[in-house]
Order: structure tokens, then C-alpha cells, then sequence
């Protein structure tokens, strides 16, 4: 929980009662909708004409990803009033009288055993025109990538805003009772494909995407105490970069992926520092004796928000990224924590808290305007989505951790979670994590 996260990078016991098999895939349920999202029937697509078992239903896949945006509300499947394939097979009226405003229909063909062409257009229904066509080649391994990539398109195209559904999320899993306890996952932004990235019988903390989305950077307790280490998924090869005594918490990569600032004890209390992860130099940005921890990096790299109880209660601080005096961003509230930087730099995700209850807000840097965005009194870990229109963050529910994803507006909240066990620590890669 959030209170307890704090402390955690001095006693790593968030993750102490973690339970959960490391590969169930994480499935998609709506909590709660949108009104005034507009209205998009997605129709099966045509398979007749690939194998007779085609192993994904890219519609779904689409549908359920448009659902997730809050700005679009597929159309349930058993409601469709027809099956078209193709435009010239749409008969418009019928889609109009249903309510809908875009449709969605395509085809897959099959080339060679495994290797498919997928054919789809985006179809306005009020103007009886296409809006957008395209035909992609896919194999099975890729199929959901696929998928996620015509989600993509159609929602840039109707909203002028690049999707984030072929995207990776990275979080921590525990599982009682198999060879290793904690693990390290990546998985498709819906939860599907998830990997080990590590596996320990000790507790593993922070995951942190690099900019480009090659590598990850987290805490490791493998050795009985904590140190961070910057793995590359591709290869799986990893380097350890910090194993200070006390602690080694926190890691953040800057924007241009040189430099990760992290939190050290090494010099007495828990501070602020910044590595240069190519000549392994430090800078101390904080002498303080409170908590100074969870840093992020501004957009343009030029200052860092990180959290501190300097004065009294965990609140969001600022400081150069060449140091300087702190500067108190957050106010409202008793409690904020776990700062997350939209990717245009305006605003802030944060845990805030004021009466014992802890949910996801979103602070606006120029108003000082804070919204809270989730109604439950358990979450942690906000993450921005690359686009900016999304959250990725983890609820406490019952004894689990579970993950959601929530709107920027609030409005539409899905949760990921395959019903049990505990999943947490969850951050959104960057475009080009897929």
C-alpha cells in the first residue's frame, strides 16, 4: 500500500506477502464505463479463407483495446446487426439505426502455413465513407501485436493522437508457491504474453523502463540486501550498478538514458543521487536527514520530482538535476507520493492522500489543479501511458494487488488481473517497447 511503499526502500516489506503464478496471463475486465465515448462496432473478422483454427480474434483484441482508451465504446458483439467483411458489403442504415458511428471490418488471408495477410478499414457511418485501409502481414507469433497496431491506427485517426496499445508494461509478481518466488514480468499493454524477465527467491522492487525500451533497470534483493541492476531484454544480459551499503533504491532513467537517478543511504540518510551510467560517476542532489526518494526526471531532463517527508508528511518535492535548493511542489493533502510525469511534461500522477485513504490523482503543473481519479483506498504505482491518455497503476483488493488501468479523465477504469494473487509495481514502457 502506499504508506508502507515509502518505508520500503529501508525494509523491502511491500513485497513480503506476494502470492501468485508467474504465468497466468492477465485478462481484461470493464469496472466502469464511459458515457459519451463514441460508439464503434467492431465486426469479427473474416477468416473463412486462412486456417480453420486461426489462433486470435483480432477483433476482440481491437475492440477490447478501443474500450480501454475511454474515448471509444466498442459495440457488445451479440448487439452487431450484420457481419460485413468488406465496405461494399455495409449496408449504412442498419449501422445508423444501431447507434454507431465508426465501424471496423476486415479479412485475413493466408499466404503460406502461418504467414497471413490482415486486411481492415475503418468505415464512417454517418458519411458513408472509408476513413482507412490497410493491409499488414503477420505471422503467428504476432498476430496481438497486430491487433494492437489497428487499434492503434483507428484510434490516431479518429482522435489525432498516437495509440499506445502495441506497448509493453513492466511489473513484479510473487508466487508462493513454485522454485522462485519473485518475479520480474513484461507483457502487451492488455496483460497478454507476459515473460520473465528474473526470477529470485528474494524480493525484486523498482522496475523502471530505459527511453528506448531495450532495457530495465530495478532492485534486487538476491544478495540479502538491495542493489540495482540495468538488464537488456533482447539478450537478458544485465549489469549491476549500484551496490552501496544501506540502500540502493529507486532507480529513474533520465530522458536521454545516460544518467539514472536513484536513492542511496550510503552517506547516512536516504538521499537523492543521480549515476552517469557510462562512467558510473555520482552526484548527490539532497542532503537531508528525512526520506528523500522515488525520483523522476522531468521531460527535458532538467530537474528531477522526488518524494520527501521533510516536512512531516511524504510530499512531492523538485530539484535541479545539477542540484540546488528543494522546492515544495504539492500542498493539498497530507499525503503525496509516487510521482509520475506525463510524457508532454504538464502533469503529475501521484498517490495522494488526506483521510486515510489512498488513490490516484493528477496534478496540473500551471493551475496547481488536482483531480483525484479513482474511487478506491488502496493505489500505488501510477504510470503514464506513452501517448499521455492512459494510467497503468496497482489496487490492493482484499489481501492482492491488482492492476488498472484508469482514464486521464477518470471516467473509464479497467482492471488486469487474472482473480488471484498479488501483482505490483507496475510501470508503462515507452513507444517502441513492444
Amino acid at each position: 500500500m502506499p504508506l508502507k511503499k515509502l518505508v520500503s526502500y529501508l525494509f523491502a516489506a511491500l513485497l513480503a506477502g506476494m502470492m501468485q503464478n508467474a504465468h497466468a496471463a492477465l485478462t481484461i475486465e470493464i469496472t466502469q464505463g464511459v458515457d459519451g465515448a463514441l460508439p464503434i462496432a467492431v465486426v469479427p473478422f473474416d477468416t473463412s479463407r486462412a486456417s480453420l483454427k486461426f489462433p486470435v480474434d483480432l477483433a476482440e483484441i481491437v475492440a477490447s483495446d478501443l474500450n480501454r482508451s475511454g474515448v471509444l465504446k466498442a459495440m457488445e458483439r451479440d448487439a452487431l446487426p450484420a457481419s460485413p467483411h468488406y465496405s461494399n458489403q455495409v449496408q449504412y442504415p442498419r449501422w445508423r439505426n444501431a447507434g454507431q458511428d465508426y465501424l471496423v471490418v476486415g479479412r485475413v488471408l493466408e499466404s503460406s502455413a502461418g504467414v497471413y495477410t490482415i486486411e481492415f478499414q475503418l468505415l464512417d457511418v454517418l458519411k458513408k465513407k472509408q476513413l482507412l485501409g490497410r493491409s499488414m502481414s503477420a505471422r503467428k507469433r504476432n498476430l496481438r501485436s497486430r491487433a494492437h497496431q489497428i487499434s492503434d491506427f483507428i484510434y490516431e485517426h479518429i482522435t489525432g493522437t498516437r495509440g499506445a496499445f502495441n506497448t509493453r508494461i513492466a511489473y513484479v509478481r510473487a508466487q508462493k508457491d513454485a522454485a522462485r518466488e519473485y518475479v520480474l514480468q513484461v507483457a502487451d499493454s492488455d496483460g497478454f504474453n507476459p515473460q520473465n524477465v528474473l526470477e529470485s527467491d528474494e524480493p525484486i522492487m523498482s522496475p523502471s523502463w530505459s527511453p528506448d525500451g531495450k532495457s530495465l533497470a530495478y532492485v534486487s534483493f538476491e544478495s540479502k540486501r538491495p542493489e540495482i541492476f540495468i538488464q537488456h531484454l533482447a539478450t537478458a544480459r544485465r549489469t549491476k550498478v549500484s551496490g552501496f551499503r544501506g540502500l540502493n533504491s529507486a532507480p529513474s532513467w533520465s530522458p536521454d538514458g545516460k544518467f539514472l537517478a536513484l536513492v542511496l543511504s550510503k552517506d547516512g540518510s536516504a538521499d537523492i543521487y543521480t549515476l552517469n551510467t557510462a562512467t558510473k560517476r555520482l552526484k548527490r542532489l539532497t542532503r537531508h536527514r528525512s526520506i528523500d526518494t522515488e525520483p523522476v526526471w522531468s521531460v527535458d531532463g532538467r530537474e528531477i520530482i522526488f518524494t520527501s517527508d521533510r516536512s512531516g508528511a511524504p510530499q512531492l518535492y523538485r530539484i535541479g538535476a545539477e542540484g540546488g535548493k528543494p522546492k515544495r511542489i504539492t500542498f493539498e493533502g497530507r499525503y503525496n507520493a509516487a510521482a509520475n510525469l506525463s510524457p508532454d511534461g504538464k502533469h503529475i500522477a501521484m498517490v495522494h492522500s488526506d483521510r486515510g485513504q489512498y488513490k490516484i490523482a493528477q496534478y496540473e503543473r500551471e493551475t496547481g489543479n488536482l483531480i483525484v481519479l479513482t474511487d478506491s483506498s488502496l493505489d500505488e504505482s501510477p504510470s503514464f501511458s506513452p501517448n499521455g491518455k492512459m494510467l497503468l497503476y496497482a489496487s490492493t483488493r482484499g489481501s492482492n494487488g491488482l492492476l488498472f488501468v484508469v482514464s486521464i479523465d477518470g471516467r473509464a477504469k479497467h482492471k488486469l488481473s487474472d482473480q488471484a494473487g498479488d501483482v505490483r509495481e507496475p510501470v508503462w514502457g515507452p513507444f517502441g517497447s513492444k
